[in-house]
């Protein structure tokens, strides 16, 4: 591991400490699980957001899909 620096306005920070005796994890340890789950859900985002311009640049006839809609309803009482 390497040694880095930040700054935090001390709101932040006694937030932060809070947060660290609570779940009874030192402030490195808090900050490092924070930034992986940051980082996590950015890619995750990321990739539905390609995902998203997938489906948009092939999207599907719209007669292919209105043969489906028979399919969704409910049958008749």
């Amino acid at each position: 591991m390497q040694i880095v620096q930040i700054v935090l306005d001390k709101k932040l920070l006694h937030a932060a400490d809070q947060a660290a005796k609570r779940t009874r994890r030192n402030r490195s340890a808090l900050v490092r699980d924070a930034l992986r789950e940051h980082l996590r859900r950015l890619e995750l985002r990321a990739s539905e957001e390609r995902d998203r311009q997938g489906y948009l640049r092939h999207s599907q006839a719209d007669a292919e899909a209105r043969s489906w809609e028979s399919e969704a309803t409910w049958p008749g009482e």
